[in-house]
């Protein structure tokens, strides 16, 4: 923690110019003269009676909406410049709730676009303390605040570790996936997500309030790690989950789409002859064979035009079992004679589907679709699967697409 003047320990020399580290676009210069410490949302405000110390006169325009608040292991003062600024130093000052008097902890001589800030992160555990801010003129002079403010530092108790990654490798993306344990905190928040790279470096990727991340900056052919750390509303951050590592590739394996009301551009799908072409279509072609849609519980394979379903769905545990395979491998090696409807179909994670297409004549291509997850990124609800097509109109062996 701070050292305090008068107190033991206490140094009376200032140390020298830094920049604040208060989050944010504000780019403020401080002087950190003296022990206390600042963090983000609001814990306890309150104004309170005091002695403040001030110069002689009338002195310049006081700092105006002072404001303080906790946040990850520091408190965070903001303030706005008086409209008659004229370039006066503000001071930063604060003590404990128990101390009798307040202390000088910081000069802050530069704001950004109106407004100025400073953090105090050398706080400690389950103590209050209360902050004030003044502006001083080259004579000298202080202006204070209207109020003081008080702000408890609560015990940092992060949520648990994210736990049961799963890494998901897909075409020129990897989809990473974990369990929800984290949010029985009652203050969960949300999750960040981290890559790691071989030579020990982390990189942060970004947020997400889901339990799902899809990594899109990614190249075919590498091997990408992840972890993940869950954070509290008061900011507090948990130690980093175990690593999972992607590898990317292209495939008819691991086909992602968007739900139509997020991503209609990337919604639909398109069964192709030739595994280097793109069946990401958009869920408004006209030519699609089906879209993904969500109704904010359920996930819904949609038919394009033309298009028909099976009512029968079945469970499996592979797309196509083959030599090698588990010996409860379940696949679907025949599309049904009969029973499909125009109609779109709920999704279930193991699940297949199989699809006909007009094919010309009378007749129908078959398609098989299997579902292998159903969630959230972060742009919205997304459906994972593998897929099978068959060439020759009118055969119903389903036969994979070439790669």
């Amino acid at each position: 923690m701070h050292e305090f003047p008068g107190l033991p320990g206490a140094t009376e020399t200032p140390p020298p110019e830094a920049e604040s580290d208060m989050p944010g676009p504000l780019s403020v210069l401080t002087r950190s003269l003296s022990p206390l410490a600042f963090t983000i949302p609001a814990l306890l405000f309150v104004a309170c009676e005091a002695e403040y110390p001030t110069g002689p006169g009338s002195g310049p325009s006081a700092p105006r909406n002072f404001d303080a608040y906790y946040y990850d292991r520091a408190v965070h003062l903001t303030w706005d410049l008086p409209p008659a600024w004229d370039g006066e130093v503000f001071r930063v000052w604060g003590k404990r709730e128990s101390d009798s008097r307040y202390f000088l902890i910081a000069e802050v001589t530069s704001c950004a676009e109106g407004s100025c800030g400073y953090s105090d992160r050398n706080v400690v555990e389950d103590v209050t303390y209360v902050y004030y801010v003044s502006s001083v003129d080259g004579y000298g002079v202080e202006s204070r605040s209207d109020e003081a403010i008080e702000v408890r530092v609560p015990r940092a108790t992060p949520p648990p570790v994210p736990d049961e990654l799963d890494a998901i490798p897909l075409d020129a993306s990897v989809f990473v996936t974990w369990s929800a344990r984290s949010r029985d905190a009652e203050d969960f928040s949300f999750y960040r997500v981290y890559l790691e790279g071989g030579d020990g470096s982390v990189v942060f990727l970004g947020e997400t309030d889901s339990e799902g991340f899809l990594d899109l900056r990614v190249e075919n052919g590498s091997t990408y790690g992840y972890f993940v750390t869950s954070v509290d509303r008061e900011g507090h951050e948990s130690e980093g989950s175990e690593l999972v590592e992607g590898s990317p590739r292209p495939d008819f394996h691991g086909e992602l789409l968007f739900a139509h009301e997020d991503r209609p551009d990337a919604s639909g799908f398109r069964f192709q002859d030739s595994g280097d072409a793109d069946p990401i279509v958009s869920g408004n072609d006209p030519g699609r064979h089906f879209r993904l849609e969500f109704d904010g519980v359920d996930w819904w394979l949609e038919p394009g035009s033309g298009v028909q379903v099976a009512s029968e769905t079945y469970f499996t545990t592979a797309l196509r079992c083959g030599p090698g395979a588990d010996p409860g491998c379940l696949d679907v090696r025949w599309a049904p004679e009969s029973g499909y409807v125009s109609a779109g179909v709920a999704l279930v994670p193991e699940n297949a589907y199989v699809l006909r297409v007009p094919a010309g004549g009378g007749q129908w291509r078959y398609g098989l679709v299997r579902i292998s997850h159903l969630g959230f990124a972060q742009e919205g609800a997304i459906a994972i699967f593998d897929w099978a097509y068959q060439l020759q109109p009118g055969n119903p062996s389903l036969v994979a697409v070439p790669k």
